[in-house]
Order: C-alpha cells, then sequence, then structure tokens
C-alpha cells in the first residue's frame, strides 16, 4: 500500500510538472522553466574548442569583397554608401525577385560601380555563400532568416553582417554566438542607432564621467508604421507581429543605452519583466490585410531591465499607434540628464558644468531644467564624438538616417581592413536581440520576471568599457 501511495505521488507531480511546463511554455517553443518565481531560458555550456569572442579581431582584408542577400526595401542603402568606402568591392547580389535585382545592378551603375553577380531564388543565397572570393556577408532579409542566412555564411568562411534584429528567439541567439565561436567568424549586427550623433555625443559625455554614475537609462521605438507595412514583402513584418508578442524590435532603443552603461563590458543586465497593452490597432490591421481575428503583439509593449550593477533600463515598443517618432533615449546620472526626444536636451548640476570648462555668460544655470541653448551648443561641441569629427560632415552627404547608416558601413569595412575588433560583437547582436522572447515570455506568464541568459559565459566582466578600435 505505502509503495503505491509512493508512485501514485510520483505520477501526480508528473502530471503537475508537465502541466506547469504547458502552461508557461513559450510561443516559441523555447525551453525554459520556472524556478524561485523567475523564468530561466536554457544556457548551454561553451563547446571544447570553442573561444570566446570579446574582442576578436581577425586577420586585416585588404579589399573586403561583399556579397549582399536582400537587395529590397534596406538593401539597395548600401550600394549607394558602399560606393563611397575605400577599399570595398561589391561581388555579388541576391534576391528572391528579379525585378530588385534590376533595381540594384541600376543603383550601382548610378554610382560608379560595376555590375556585380546575381542569384535569384529561395535558396540562391546558399550558393552566394559558398563563394571562395567573398570576405563578408551582408543580410537584409526578413527577420525569420537572419539567423539561418548568418550561420551558414559563417559555417562557409564568411563574416556577417545581418540587419536589425540578428535572432527571433533565444535559440537563435545561441546559434549566432557558438558559430561565431565555432568558426572565429565576425557577426555584426547592423544597428545602426548607437552611430547616431546625439547618442554618440552624450555616450561621449558619459564616458568622460559629465553625468557622473549613470543609473537609469531608457530606450524605445514609437513608430507609427501605417505608411511602411505594405513595403515589407508578402507582409512578412506584420505577420511576424501578429504571431510573436513582446517587444520584438528592441534593438534601435536599446543599443546606444547598452553602450552608455558597458553592458558586457562591466556590467550585464540580469532579469527583466514586461507587460502589454491589448491588440486594437494591431489586430485591426490584421483582419484588414491577413484576414485573421487574432494579433499576439500588444498595441503597446513596456520592458523594465535591472543589472548586475543595480541600474535599470525602460524599453517601449509601439508601431501602431499615431505617436511622433521616438527612440525614447534618456540617460539618468548621479550629475547629469540627457533626452533626446522630442527635442534633445541635456540638465547638468551647477558643478559639473563648471568642471566641464564650458561656462557661458548665463545667470541661471540650474539643473532643474534645461540648459539654454548657448550652453547646450557649446557643450555638445566641446564633446563631439570622435567619429563625429571625422566623418559626419561626408555623412551627411551620403545620407542613410542622417549619415548613421553610412558611418555604421564605414566602420565595418574599416575594422575589417585594419584587423581590428568590430563595433559590435556577437554578444551585443545576441544580448540585444533575445529581448523579444524573453519580454513575450514574461507577458505569457502574468509579467513574471525572465532572468537574461549570459552570452558571454560568464566572461561580461572582462572588458572595462566599450570602445571603438582604431589603428
Amino acid at each position: 500500500m505505502k509503495r503505491r501511495t509512493i508512485v501514485l505521488a510520483i505520477l501526480f507531480v508528473a502530471v503537475v510538472a508537465a502541466s506547469l511546463c504547458y502552461i508557461y511554455g513559450s510561443r516559441n517553443d523555447a525551453p525554459y522553466n520556472i524556478k524561485n518565481g523567475m523564468i530561466h531560458f536554457a544556457e548551454p555550456e561553451r563547446a571544447e574548442g570553442q573561444t570566446s569572442m570579446l574582442g576578436f579581431a581577425a586577420e586585416p582584408i585588404d579589399t573586403v569583397r561583399v556579397g549582399i542577400i536582400g537587395i529590397g526595401q534596406r538593401g539597395r542603402g548600401p550600394l549607394k554608401r558602399m560606393s563611397f568606402i575605400e577599399g570595398v568591392k561589391i561581388v555579388a547580389i541576391c534576391d528572391r525577385h528579379q525585378e530588385n535585382l534590376d533595381k540594384g545592378q541600376a543603383r550601382l551603375e548610378k554610382y560608379g560601380l560595376p555590375r556585380a553577380d546575381e542569384y535569384v531564388g529561395d535558396e540562391a543565397w546558399k550558393e552566394l555563400c559558398q563563394r571562395e572570393d567573398i570576405n563578408l556577408i551582408y543580410i537584409t532579409t526578413p527577420w525569420s532568416l537572419h539567423t539561418p542566412m548568418a550561420v551558414y555564411a559563417m559555417e562557409h568562411g564568411k563574416h556577417v553582417a545581418i540587419e536589425v534584429p540578428a535572432a527571433t528567439s533565444v535559440a537563435e541567439c545561441w546559434q549566432l554566438v557558438d558559430t561565431s565561436e565555432r568558426t572565429r567568424r565576425h557577426c555584426m549586427m547592423l544597428e545602426n542607432c548607437i552611430y547616431d550623433h546625439f547618442e554618440l555625443t552624450t555616450l561621449n559625455m558619459a564616458q568622460q564621467g559629465l553625468f557622473g554614475e549613470i543609473i537609469h537609462v531608457e530606450g524605445g521605438y514609437i513608430h507609427a508604421l501605417d505608411k511602411f507595412w505594405h513595403l515589407f514583402d508578402d507582409n512578412w513584418r506584420l505577420k511576424h507581429n501578429q504571431s510573436h508578442d513582446g517587444d520584438v524590435y528592441a534593438t534601435h532603443g536599446l543599443g546606444p543605452i547598452c553602450y552608455a552603461l558597458n553592458i558586457h563590458r562591466g556590467d550585464r543586465m540580469t532579469h527583466l519583466v514586461a507587460m502589454d497593452t491589448n491588440s486594437w490597432k494591431g489586430l485591426e490591421l490584421a483582419k484588414e490585410s491577413l484576414g485573421t481575428e487574432e494579433f499576439a503583439n500588444g498595441d503597446h509593449t513596456s520592458t523594465l531591465i535591472r543589472t548586475y550593477k543595480g541600474k535599470t533600463i525602460g524599453l517601449q515598443h509601439n508601431v501602431y499607434n499615431p505617436r511622433p517618432y521616438s527612440r525614447q533615449y534618456q540617460l539618468t546620472g548621479t550629475k547629469g540628464f540627457a533626452n533626446k526626444y522630442p527635442t534633445p536636451g541635456i540638465a547638468l548640476e551647477h558643478e559639473s558644468m563648471a568642471d566641464s570648462g564650458v561656462v557661458p555668460n548665463h545667470e541661471d544655470l540650474s539643473s532643474h531644467k534645461y540648459l539654454p541653448q548657448e550652453a547646450y551648443d557649446a557643450l555638445i561641441e566641446k564633446y563631439r564624438h570622435p567619429l563625429q569629427k571625422e566623418l559626419l560632415e561626408y555623412a551627411l552627404k551620403v545620407g542613410g538616417h542622417g549619415g548613421m547608416d553610412f558611418i555604421m558601413d564605414y566602420r565595418l569595412i574599416y575594422c575589417l581592413r585594419n584587423g581590428l575588433p568590430l563595433d559590435q560583437d556577437v554578444y551585443d547582436a545576441a544580448e540585444w536581440s533575445c529581448i523579444g522572447e524573453l519580454s513575450a515570455a514574461s507577458i505569457q506568464n502574468n509579467s513574471m520576471p525572465v532572468v537574461f541568459p549570459d552570452f558571454t559565459r560568464g566572461e561580461w566582466n572582462k572588458l572595462k568599457g566599450h570602445t571603438f578600435a582604431t589603428k
């Protein structure tokens, strides 16, 4: 009888456990469990033979030979930008549609570049990646293809640059990390917002101590996409949002503030909580465009993150409602504050302003309000980032989101040509991309805290602060 009781108890526990796994299962089927009231995703051990990519520098490449996959909405931009960069050659282009390739070739001709070899079709990108004469694969395809293409390219000896987000699940993030570590190939996410003029300048200010200790930061992606949904081939972006909740597009807001906090360069994100609104506008779009009565992504998603050193990050995502464009971008420090949207502004305590050496003839320098224009302009000029001093004027002429796209491509090619660590490494790609599934897991479990995987595998404190490498 006692034995039967024990057996029944074991069966009961197993059933309960299975039920909990079902209840708490992710829509993306990612392996996680719940322990002490927190969601934990699996963190695989580093395989034998793999080594960290922190600070990794590959052998210099005199001429970077590029293959671009995806010549649609985002893919034609680099065709122009790279025509202004020394030491780069666009060897091949690939797309599902011949008309996009035709437009790409026309753009190459417009900017005085030779026609590239063409690859057309759903699987043609694999043939491109197999070419022996290509150093870099540049990926600007729908999100679901980013990781499979990047992994395949690295396995064929290519460095990769991937549009945002680099991955759509935690499992894909680990694939990128492990493949990059195993193949010793760079895997850079093309996060352009870290090169924004205000973000770069305030990063320089923060690194020089103007704001004191940075304690709280905010970022987001507020962008009504009403006029843009139809531009995504086969409505793939709306379809992704229809099937995924959480902050599916966090990298624009998160990237710059992670630099300011030295994430995996002295600090790390430890856990998050997230919640969202119901879907009103998203559901309306789904009914009109997709013929469905279901829409997973809430109209507005809010995520709060804490770091190992006790700092906090606030993120927002809203691509549905009629709000002015904003990436939120705020830095709060013990001695000062910076805010970009709706208008750039900086507030400093009086002592910090004096310490900066910028003391314009103004009677009221109060930290209770933004600096007056004269003081702001003087401060911006004094702390202008070295990359801006070198590239801003030229970048504005080339264009691409106010020049930041050009600086991004320029830095990618510059670092590859000079054998330097890239500005963004594979751990940035994983950390910034995993927000989608982590926030979804929290939302699906009544805003339960979710533990961040440590993609550096314990080495997040090895580097001290972010740097833009130069020769």
